[in-house]
């Protein structure tokens, strides 16, 4: 079973032993070889008058702020403007305390606006308020139906569309809302009648949803058209504009430390891009890339005997376990431990304890136990019910590993609470988990059976209930689709964890969206690859 982090295999693969099994792997060669040494750590730094222009512009957002501040509809388009273009990390606590205020007003003052109310929904919901979706019934007639009055309102729609991917589990409305405006917005795309800008938007907004996109893509791409806007502001424009060029001179210096995995550099960044977690990219990234070289041991490489040495080579996590491994194997698990320690030296200190280190070995322990599972299921050519497949590959997909891994770099953000609340595997990592499955499984499974791998849930489920593959991917889509519920609402109050933790799951699910559900992440790599050349 490929786990996600297949997509990244070109870069890292390693050379078969004669004692290997003869399971083809047709990766992908990394393109990108020498690209990032460019920028390298002896490269000028950010231009002192960039540095100052941020300044200057963010004391005029300031006062942007102020003056919006007794019109909450105003407020409302501000804030959503600024997190869309991608620079909102600046104005945290702002934003924070507007929304707080708005959470307290009455809806009448917005005049029954389909607009500016699913804007308040989705703006609400995304900051962690469990406001209520009964909001939208005042937009249904009789029948309970969206009223077609709706049809002709087509900036309404949209933001209706966008507040529908924010629904939690038993709001029913929100997915008739998912419905009726996903079929009229796409109606709306041939009218000659729409703003550049409005159409642009809706015709991006049905491919990508806010709610699943990636932050850093999703603003390349809204500063693109957000000039389109007739009412844009200049001010919120030029900031966008000089803050993505300071992050992505940043990234770049980033990768060139790292340039032969830009893969996974991007996958990563797609977690968190924001300036204070350098150092937390910088672990995940190599933990990815470590990871896309056990997954080809277990896939492709290794013959089951060898693979028995290996997983209990990892479970005692000692140097002195190299002696009975083949020679490939020796250097992936000296590179394994190492890593860990370069880590350990990276995060431990008088404040953040062993613990926190502990679990990320944990986690990396039972993720490749997992693969070993897989390999018991191939070496036996068995294929389990769907849910033993699911127990055991939602672990080897690696979200919960990855998360906790995420976590290391984070400094305080992340204490000991956090490391044990996800090794518990909470509801949210499962959720992302199912996701990040299931999705890998749809798009890939035929390119997996010609590797001659173990059979994915699809396959699972066509044996087990006697159907068709077609009927196979409407299931696993809908479990997809309610997974996303459960995301969404694990992040409302009250929550198990703060919102910066969480958010790292939610992007996790969020790369995997953006880089699956067109069933291209496969036989190339062409739209990986083009996105990070869109933001590098």
């Amino acid at each position: 079973m490929s786990a996600p982090v297949s997509a990244i295999h070109g870069s890292t693969e390693i050379k078969a032993t004669p004692k290997t099994v003869g399971r083809s792997s047709d990766f992908h060669p990394s393109i990108w070889r020498d690209h990032f040494l460019i920028y390298t750590s002896e490269s000028p730094a950010i231009d002192v008058n960039m540095e100052q222009n941020v300044g200057k512009m963010k004391d005029e957002v300031k006062r942007m702020f102020d003056v919006a501040a007794p019109n909450p509809s105003e407020t409302l388009q501000l804030i959503d403007a600024i997190q869309r273009l991608g620079f909102a990390y600046h104005f945290e606590n702002e934003i924070t305390e507007k929304l707080k205020e708005i959470n307290k007003i009455t809806l009448e003052e917005f005049n029954d606006d389909p607009h500016i109310i699913s804007l308040w929904f989705r703006l609400l919901r995304q900051e962690g308020y469990n406001v209520s979706c009964g909001i939208f019934h005042k937009f249904t007639n009789k029948e309970g139906k969206f009223d077609n009055t709706l049809v002709n309102n087509v900036e309404g729609m949209l933001s209706l569309y966008e507040a529908a991917h924010l629904m939690a589990n038993g709001e029913p409305i929100l997915e008739e809302a998912l419905a009726f405006t996903t079929t009229h917005l796409k109606s709306s795309t041939t009218s000659s009648q729409l703003s550049p800008f409005l159409a642009a938007q809706v015709k991006h907004a049905l491919k990508q949803p806010i709610r699943k996109g990636l932050l850093r893509v999703e603003a390349r791409h809204y500063i693109s058209i957000y000039e389109e806007n007739p009412s844009h502001s200049e001010v919120l424009l030029n900031f966008a504009k000089l803050d993505f060029n300071i992050l992505q001179k940043l990234h770049q210096k980033e990768l060139s430390a790292i340039t032969r995995l830009a893969e996974a550099y991007f996958w990563i960044c797609g977690v968190y891009f924001e300036p204070q977690y350098a150092l937390g990219r910088r672990i995940t990234t190599k933990v990815l890339a470590v990871t896309s070289l056990l997954d080809d041991i277990y896939d492709v490489k290794g013959t089951f005997e060898e693979l028995q040495l290996f997983t209990d080579a990892v479970h005692r996590w000692n140097i002195s376990c190299l002696d009975p491994l083949p020679e490939y194997m020796k250097y992936c698990y000296r590179v394994l431990l190492e890593l860990y320690e370069e880590i350990e030296e990276l995060t431990v200190n008088e404040e953040r304890g062993l613990y926190r280190i502990h679990c990320a070995k944990e986690a990396m322990k039972k993720h490749v136990q997992a693969y070993f599972d897989e390999a018991n299921w191939l070496n036996k050519n068995y294929i389990p019910t769907v849910e033993e497949h699911m127990k055991v590959t939602a672990v080897s997909g690696g979200y919960c590993m990855f998360t906790i891994t995420s976590f290391l770099g984070m400094g305080d953000i992340a204490k000991d609470e956090a490391f044990e609340w996800a090794s518990k595997y909470p509801k949210i990592i499962v959720a992302a988990s199912v996701i990040c499955r299931l999705m890998d499984d749809i798009t890939g499974h035929k390119f997996e059976q010609e590797r001659g791998e173990v059979a994915s849930s699809v396959e699972c489920y066509v044996k087990q209930y006697n159907v068709s593959e077609e009927e196979a991917y409407r299931v696993l889509g809908k479990q997809i689709f309610d997974a996303w519920k459960d995301i969404n609402e694990e992040c409302l109050e009250p929550r198990d964890m703060p919102m910066p933790l969480l958010l790292r799951v939610l992007n996790l699910a969020r790369v995997m969206d953006v880089l699956y559900k067109d069933g291209s992440s496969y036989g190339g790599l062409v739209d990986f690859t083009s996105v990070l050349k869109m933001i590098s």
